[in-house]
């Protein structure tokens, strides 16, 4: 069985730790810049990490609801559904010193893959961390299609 890997992030800036059989979809097809995609080669799961502006205007719990709802807009989602919201402990960060506040957020989106007509439930699993310092929210995404 393949090991684990580290992978940097945003040149390095970053790293994952990412499972066997994971695939850097920026070798597929284009990612935009503030974005690293991976995807599992049989299990059609992925992991998204976006660097995003800060959503200054949303706090709390309110902030993970606005980006997972931002993100089923984007996904042309037919059906959102939050399960649960819960707060990160800062102590459990690597990022604590620049972290504000952290979420995460649990739930399912009513999604079509493309150039599918038929939408499935896709669950989704989202964290949230808010760094004010560098007006940035950080997006890590992990969907997981049935």
């Amino acid at each position: 069985m393949e090991p684990t890997r580290d992978y940097p992030l945003f040149g390095g800036a970053f790293s994952a730790t990412l499972p066997p059989g994971a695939l850097d979809v920026s070798d597929l097809r284009p990612v935009p810049d503030n974005q690293e995609v991976f995807c599992h080669r049989v299990t059609d799961q992925s992991l998204i990490v976006e660097l995003l502006e800060l959503q200054a205007h949303v706090q709390g719990e309110e902030a993970a609801r606005y980006h997972f709802e931002d993100v089923g807009g984007m996904q042309e989602a037919r059906a959102l559904q939050v399960d649960s919201v819960q707060p990160l402990l800062s102590e459990n960060l690597a990022l604590r010193s620049y972290c504000q506040e952290a979420w995460v957020l649990s739930g399912k989106q009513q999604v079509a893959k493309e150039n599918h007509q038929v939408a499935k439930d896709v669950m989704v699993h989202q964290a949230l961390l808010r760094l004010p310092r560098y007006q940035t929210d950080v997006l890590v995404t992990f969907n997981e299609p049935p």
